[in-house]
This record gives C-alpha cells, sequence and structure tokens, in this order.
C-alpha cells in the first residue's frame, strides 16, 4: 500500500516528534508499505541546519521519501517574543503550509493518508475518501476551535489511533465511532538497543567516573515552557546525595541550554559538586542508547498537568525499559498503563521530592531490585512496544479498507 505521511514540522528537530515520525515511517516502511513523508520547509536552528542527511541523524534507514512542502516561515524572526505579533506570525507559517499541503495533495493518490495533525486530516477529509484518512491522535485540543477541529477529525477519519487508553476514551465522547479508535502506544525501535555497550565502557568514551551512582534524564528539560519535573529531580538527587557521602551525580541529555544552567545553579546552590551535575545537552539520537548505558538509574519525573497525566507516550518511557536500566518515573496514568511499580519500575507521585529521594536510595542500596526491575521492564516493551510490531497492527487496520 502507498501511505502518505504529512507533518507541519521542523526536521530534524530537537523535540521528540521528529523521532518518533521518523522512526514510524521506517518501520512502516519495512512493514511492506510505500512511505511518503511530507513535512514543512521550514527555517531550522544554526546547529540542526548542519544535517545534511536526516535519515544517518535519526539513525534510520532510508526506505521512504521524505518531501518539503512549501511554506512562509518568519518564525525565527520573532520568536521568543510572544503576543500578538509571534501568534500572526505562526498563523501564517501553518495557513501557508495547509494551503500548500491541500492543493499538493490534490494531485497525488495515496492508499492511505495519515497525520498526528487534526487540521492536516480535517483538511483532507474534505478532498479525500473518508476510508483513506487516518488519524494518529497525541492530545486532547484545548480551546473552542482547537477542540471542535479535533471532533471533526476524529469523525471523519476511517481510522483513529490514540497513545493512551484515556485519550481513546475522550475522542469517543467527542463522538468518534468506538470501533474505529485504537489504543497505539508508543513504543522503540529495537535495532537501537540490539549491541547496548557495557555500562563501564560507555562511561570511559563520556568521561564519567566509574565510583559514581548516576541517576540520569534524557530528553527536552521543558515543553511550552513548563517544567517537566526535572527540577524536582534535582532536588531528590541533592536530598539522597547529602546522606551518601558525595557518590550521586545528576545526568541531563537534552536542552535547552539555558534551563540547564538554571538547573546547574540550584545543584550548586544545595551544596552539590559541579563536577557531578553531568550536562550533555541535544545528541544526535543514534547516541543517546550510549548515554543509557552510563546511567545506573532512568528517571521520568514529569508533574501532573492533565496532559502528562492522561495523554503522554513519552519516547523516553519506552527507551529506558529498552536500555535494561532501573526506572524511577511519577505515578501518573498515562505511565501505569504501561510499567507496574515495584515490578517493572518504581512510581512516586508527582514532584514529591522526599519520595523520589527515598526510591532512588532504595535502588541504590539493592542491586537485586535494580536488575529486576530492569529485567521486566525490558521483557515488556520488547514483546509489546516496538515501532515494528506497533506498524504491522496499524497497517492491518488499514489495509482492508484501501
Amino acid at each position: 500500500m502507498k501511505l502518505l505521511y504529512i507533518m507541519d514540522i521542523r526536521l530534524p528537530t530537537e523535540k521528540a516528534h521528529g523521532l518518533q515520525v521518523m522512526q514510524n515511517c521506517e518501520a512502516f516502511a519495512d512493514a511492506g508499505a510505500e512511505v511518503m513523508l511530507w513535512v514543512a520547509r521550514r527555517v531550522n536552528t544554526p546547529a540542526l541546519r548542519a544535517v545534511l542527511d536526516v535519515w544517518a541523524y535519526y539513525g534510520v534507514k532510508r526506505n521512504f521519501v521524505l518531501s518539503r512542502v512549501p511554506c512562509i516561515d518568519l518564525l525565527p524572526l520573532v520568536a521568543g517574543r510572544g503576543g500578538a505579533l509571534e501568534r500572526l506570525v505562526f498563523g501564517l507559517q501553518l495557513g501557508t503550509f495547509l494551503l500548500a499541503m491541500l492543493i499538493r495533495a490534490l494531485f497525488t493518490q495515496a492508499d492511505a493518508y495519515y497525520s498526528r495533525d487534526e487540521r492536516v486530516v480535517l483538511l483532507l477529509s474534505l478532498v479525500k475518501p473518508r476510508r483513506r484518512i487516518a488519524y494518529e491522535a497525541h492530545n486532547l485540543s484545548e480551546g473552542r476551535i482547537g477542540r471542535w477541529i479535533q471532533r471533526q477529525a476524529a469523525r471523519r477519519a476511517e481510522s483513529v489511533f490514540a497513545v493512551t487508553g484515556k485519550l481513546r476514551d475522550d475522542l469517543i465522547a467527542l463522538g468518534a465511532e468506538p470501533e474505529r479508535v485504537f489504543v497505539a502506544r508508543d513504543g522503540i525501535r529495537a535495532e537501537r538497543f540490539a549491541d547496548m555497550p557495557e555500562q563501564s565502557d560507555a562511561r570511559r568514551e563520556l568521561g564519567w567516573a566509574s565510583d559514581l551512582f548516576v541517576v540520569g534524564y534524557v530528553g527536552r528539560l521543558q515543553t511550552l515552557g513548563m517544567d517537566k519535573g526535572v527540577s524536582a529531580l534535582v532536588e531528590a538527587v541533592a536530598k539522597v546525595d547529602s546522606s551518601l557521602a558525595s557518590t550521586c551525580a545528576l545526568a541531563l541529555v537534552g536542552g535547552p541550554d539555558e534551563m540547564a544552567e538554571a538547573l546547574r545553579a540550584r545543584w550548586l546552590a544545595l551544596g552539590q559538586d559541579g563536577a557531578r551535575f553531568l550536562y550533555a545537552g541535544q545528541v544526535a539520537a543514534e547516541r543517546v542508547p550510549l548515554y543509557l548505558s552510563a546511567f545506573d538509574v532512568c528517571a521520568l519525573p514529569l508533574l501532573w498537568t492533565p496532559h502528562f497525566a492522561y495523554y503522554a507516550s513519552p519516547l523516553k518511557l519506552f527507551e529506558y525499559m529498552a536500555s535494561r536500566r532501573p526506572i524511577l518515573a511519577t505515578d501518573l496514568p498515562s505511565n501505569a498503563e504501561v510499567v507496574v511499580d515495584g515490578e517493572s519500575a518504581l512510581l512516586v507521585p508527582p514532584g514529591d521530592v522526599d519520595a523520589m529521594a527515598a526510591a532512588i536510595r532504595r535502588l541504590k542500596d539493592d542491586a537485586n531490585l535494580r536488575q529486576r526491575l530492569a529485567d521486566n521492564a525490558y521483557t515488556i516493551v520488547m514483546a509489546q512496544y516496538t515501532w515494528d510490531a506497533r506498524a504491522k497492527e496499524i497497517l492491518k487496520v488499514l489495509s482492508p479498507e484501501c
């Protein structure tokens, strides 16, 4: 089947959705689909403009076609200013992308038109048969207009794939037909974790001390200006370290740099050694397994927000599971759909620094617990949450109707 995947994103991007889209396109192609990916021709950051091979950057095979849709992108000129001007420029970029995409789609035939963007889905539904349209939902839209667009997209798409069970229920409540809505959680590219280096080798390459107990976090430190709980993690690791003779370290892999600097300042203010604040910044996807190998504990300290609690399916959770490292995560319903406290992770109340510190101490003191949690999580992710398995299940839904 010919599958056209459409997204209004910068590519490459420092955000997780770029990795998710690229790995899913690879998996669809591996499963037998002829895949075309359309993304916006947007102005990228200076660092990412230097990336000449997007497939290599994301560590995926060049088994699908990537094409860029023109648009008017002035966002770099007003980024960070906020207010009406930035909203106007964003609307110009989005509107010109959607118009160019729609015109181009009129002259492009595919068996399935697939998108994570409800605006794309709604417009495609005006010019393409319903039986060919698929919508992958990653959140519940806010605001009257956004909710209306999502309702129309969920109703007009032949197939809807929600990344959490709660999101599936809410899309049905919006009017999507229950038999057309499926849960398709995020996952991992199994090949990335097939040859994980030994911890000693990973630390030697990274220059990290072998005697540290490293609690690590991978990913953006904030989303839409919101702290993703990393501030609480800084406090928790510092709290643990005060009783462990300076053996704990905090490792952060991801940006933005300015927030990392603020977190480092807080670490130092808590009396911690700056040498044990291990900040790597943004790294290429292919190097993430190296950092995970160097960790002792993988942390997912998301705070409670409706999005994180009910609609997030964090790539990092599944990659943590594949890394064979124990996971410390906050006890949110979205996480609890995937891992179980005491069996495949330790779950603590969101934002509870004392509980997080106690869990880190418990993991540090109990090597058998670390091994058991890591082994159980690895078994689950490899059996249930690979992109290859996900792609095959989605194509089973799409193929009979195309």
